[in-house]
């Protein structure tokens, strides 16, 4: 792996040196000519006068594959949404898997996503498409039921074989449990999979609280419990879950999953646009010790996988439903996106600091979202879009360079000769 020295990069409003060294940030110093040890020749020295340079994004709940069914589902509400998603999915295969996630990892290399939390069928062949676009995947494998026991103990087999040949991994991708939902699976299968899942040190990935209905629905059918309350009484919850949603919760939710340590992603778009709802409770959950991050949910929802709209999208929502300018402030937004979903997902990155993992990107601010005197992170997050991420960075290693994707072409030309085989 190449030595490389990102030189006179913009980063937290100051001009500095950044050295990465095996995919490592080695050093950051001010950009003053001699300042690393070694000689210049050694690195790939990259000029970034007109760049700022920030950690990649981290997407926390992606469907990938669905990036071919943008669209199918408009001007409908979700459970009218979801039932159509299924029908569809009812014919896909490994193969239109595979070609999907490739256009999902090219939207998010060009959108400066290096890392995304999955949830989709047909695992081997995301991971084969993920690995080959080089960003780094977290992988589930989904039980999803249906509350058919006979296939739940199917799933529960697939799933411990999926997981044994995950031993052989790389550190690059990640291995997780995808309970969907609670109210698509058995509770045979939820007990068993919070277990497998804490006896192996795994992560736990479920869609929790997405909508009113499902609150309502479990209430019906568990003696008053919100879905919060059932999944704590079944012993789920740790902060090894990721709890895809989080949206209708009550004070007690929110202590619940507070005193868990749970890391609960919002999902904005998706939930505006399916209209499940947008009072999501950023500030409570905070408040009692949730890790709250950010994830776009699937293009069959949300339409894109584009994390800076997504985060400006969050930030407004918050300050127009509490009425409160102050709510999401900058560095705790950028954070949902970043050093959160880091720490949800256990990885040394999210953050530019010496010894943290190389994921970042470089953001080209020779341009007129950039001329002004606030802060860069702001014009980023409010004034630009995500063509002004110039290049980016997945473990020390250029995944896009200039705009440019290798074989972004061939990419889109694949996908589409598979497009029809679902619908």
């Amino acid at each position: 792996m190449n030595d490389i020295l990102l030189k006179n990069a913009l980063f937290e409003d100051r001009r500095v040196d950044i050295y990465i060294h095996d995919g490592i940030i080695a050093g950051i110093t001010p950009s003053v000519p001699g300042t690393f040890p070694s000689p210049a020749e050694k690195y790939e020295t990259v000029d970034c006068s007109s760049k700022a340079v920030l950690p990649s994004f981290i997407n926390m709940h992606t469907h990938a594959a669905m990036s071919m069914m943008r669209g199918v589902g408009e001007d409908i509400n979700f459970h009218e949404w979801l039932a159509r998603i299924w029908q569809i999915e009812s014919g896909i295969t490994p193969e239109y898997v595979y070609y999907a996630t490739r256009l999902a990892c090219l939207e998010m290399i060009k959108t400066g996503t290096a890392t995304f939390n999955d949830q989709y069928w047909h695992m081997p062949q995301a991971r084969k498409a993920a690995l080959e676009m080089g960003i780094r995947p977290v992988l589930s494998y989904v039980l999803c039921d249906r509350m058919n026991p006979a296939e739940s103990k199917i799933q529960i087999r697939e799933c411990i074989r999926h997981y044994e040949e995950s031993l052989k991994w790389p550190e690059k991708s990640q291995f997780v449990i995808s309970v969907h939902a609670i109210y698509s699976v058995c509770e045979e299968a939820i007990v068993w999979a919070a277990g497998f899942a804490a006896e192996h040190g795994l992560k736990l990935h479920v869609h929790l609280s997405e909508t009113e209905k499902e609150v309502l629905d479990c209430k019906a059918a568990h003696n008053g419990m919100t879905p919060v309350e059932y999944l704590e009484s079944l012993g789920f919850f740790s902060p090894d879950v990721i709890a895809a949603h989080s949206l209708w919760l009550s004070d007690k939710d929110v202590e619940i999953l507070g005193r868990h340590g749970v890391n609960c992603v919002h999902n904005i778009n998706s939930n505006l646009k399916l209209t499940s709802g947008y009072r999501f409770r950023y500030n409570e959950l905070r408040d009692a010790g949730a890790n709250v991050c950010l994830g776009t949910d699937g293009c069959g929802s949300s339409n894109n996988l584009d994390m800076l709209e997504a985060m400006k999208t969050a930030a407004m929502v918050q300050k127009a439903w509490r009425e409160d300018a102050t709510a999401m402030p900058l560095n705790e937004l950028f954070a949902t996106g970043t050093s959160n979903g880091a720490r949800a997902l256990g990885l040394n990155s999210g953050s530019l600091e010496v010894g943290r993992i190389a994921d970042l990107m470089l953001v080209d601010i020779d341009n007129w979202n950039f001329i002004s005197t606030a802060p860069t992170l702001a014009n980023f997050i409010y004034s630009a879009h995500s063509d002004c991420i110039d290049s980016l960075m997945c473990n020390g290693r250029w995944i896009m360079k200039n705009r440019m994707v290798d074989g972004e072409r061939d990419i889109i030309r694949d996908a589409r000769k598979v497009l029809n085989t679902i619908y």
